[in-house]
C-alpha cells in the first residue's frame, strides 16, 4: 500500500444504527484529499461528541462541500434487515454510498471501520479497528451517518409518535420497550431483533 499522501482521494466509511428495535441502518462515505482532511483532524467521532457538536460538525462539513470534499449517506430499512439480516443490510449501504460519490477506484485508498469491506473493485483498501476514533476521515463518516440517521428518526417520530423516535433514535430504551408493549411493533420496527428478546 502506498503512502496515504500519494492518492487523489482518501475515503472513510462507517456505519451507524446496527443495533437499534427500530429504523434503517446508514452507512456514511466521507471522500477527501489529503489536504482537506487534515484540516477536520480535530473532529471526534460520533459516539464522543454531542448532539449539538456532531450537528456542528456537520454543517462545517457540508460548507467543505465541493470537489475536493464529498459525502454520501444511504439508508436500508428494517424491512430488508428482517429479510436478508443486518450485515446484508450494512454491505448494501456501503456498496450504495460509495457509488454515490462517483469516483475512480484506482484513484482512491479506503480507510474503513471495524469489520466493514469495500467492493472489491476497490484494490486499496484498509480495515482499521477503532477506526472512527482514531482515523479523521472514518470519524468524518461516522458523523455525517449519524446526523442524517438522526434526523431521519426525528421525522419518523412526527408520523409514528406513539414510541418516542425523536429522543431514542430506536434504540432499545425502556420507554421504548414500554411503547412497543402498549401499541405493539411499527413498520419501522425490526422484527427480527425484537423476537430475540
Amino acid at each position: 500500500m502506498k503512502k496515504v499522501g500519494t492518492y487523489k482521494y482518501i475515503i472513510g466509511i462507517d456505519e451507524v444504527g446496527r443495533g437499534p428495535l427500530a429504523g434503517p441502518v446508514a452507512v456514511g462515505a466521507m471522500l477527501v484529499t489529503s489536504r482537506l482532511r487534515t484540516r477536520f483532524r480535530n473532529i471526534k467521532e460520533s459516539k464522543q461528541l454531542s448532539s449539538a457538536q456532531r450537528e456542528e460538525w456537520y454543517g462545517h462539513i457540508v460548507k467543505a462541500s465541493g470537489q475536493e470534499l464529498r459525502f454520501a449517506v444511504s439508508f436500508v430499512s428494517a424491512k430488508v434487515i428482517d429479510a436478508k439480516g443486518i450485515q446484508y443490510a450494512i454491505r448494501l449501504a456501503l456498496k450504495r454510498s460509495i457509488e454515490k460519490l462517483e469516483v475512480d477506484p484506482s484513484e482512491c485508498l479506503v480507510l474503513l471501520d471495524g469489520g466493514l469491506r469495500a467492493p472489491e473493485e476497490f484494490t486499496e483498501q484498509k480495515t482499521i479497528i477503532r477506526g472512527d476514533a482514531n482515523e479523521t476521515v472514518i470519524a468524518m463518516a461516522s458523523v455525517v451517518a449519524k446526523v442524517s440517521r438522526d434526523r431521519l428518526m426525528v421525522r419518523l417520530s412526527k408520523k409514528y409518535t406513539a414510541y418516542g423516535f425523536a429522543r431514542h433514535k430506536g434504540y432499545g430504551t425502556r420507554a421504548h420497550y414500554d411503547a412497543i408493549g402498549k401499541h405493539g411493533v411499527s413498520s419501522e420496527h425490526r422484527k427480527s431483533f425484537l423476537s430475540r428478546i
